[in-house]
């Protein structure tokens, strides 16, 4: 059986239970506290950070990785576009979101003086991606896949980072409603998680 470390806070192990959830699989769940990690953490991933996911001698760390892993192994429902060009296209889109919104992740948590301009550089990144949900219903068209999975975590604690997006983003919004009344999404969510949003 799989096992996964996860923060309960965490947006990336987040990004990896829903996977899990979406899979329907047979997996184990431990939650990690990120302000008093255990030791083995450092020992399975050597940047001392969750999620961890161990299936028998095989140890993954960084949810993208994760969670492609996962995706692979357990391909229904199929999450990444089996078109290699999809694929490709979907891979740059989730390098994308990880440099230009998750790498704001940590100074959004800390609250130091540079988390205004990290609310901003998000908040205008995600209001681009808005008009694309006014002609369709996932990030890639009809179907529920790896895109939606990895900007989930973010939309959902928008306003636990404090950030408001602009009348110009309702599709967006609309679009997060969908992502969070999945059975998957629900499931995954901790009861820390649970109390980020309103």
């Amino acid at each position: 059986m799989m096992t996964l470390y996860s923060g309960t806070t965490d947006p990336f192990s987040h990004r990896c239970r829903i996977v899990l959830f979406e899979k329907g699989m047979d997996f184990e769940v431990i939650d990690v506290d990120l302000y008093n990690k255990p030791e083995d953490i450092a020992v399975i991933n050597p940047y001392n950070r969750v999620p961890v996911l161990v299936d028998r001698d095989l140890v993954l760390y960084e949810s993208n990785i994760i969670n492609e892993y996962i995706d692979e192994r357990f391909p229904h429902p199929q999450l990444m576009p089996p078109d290699p060009i999809m694929r490709a296209r979907a891979r740059q889109l989730l390098h994308t979101f990880e440099q230009e919104m998750f790498a704001h992740i940590d100074v959004l948590e800390k609250g130091t003086k540079a988390a205004d301009k990290s609310r901003a550089h998000v908040r205008d990144q995600l209001t681009q991606f808005a008009p694309v949900f006014t002609k369709q219903k996932f990030m890639l068209g009809d179907e529920f896949s790896m895109l939606d999975v990895a900007i989930a975590p973010l939309l959902w604690r928008l306003e636990h980072y404090g950030i408001e997006l602009p009348k110009t983003a309702s599709a967006l919004m609309k679009y997060g409603e969908r992502i969070f009344s999945r059975q998957g999404f629900i499931d995954a969510l901790t009861p820390s998680e649970k109390v980020m949003r309103r």
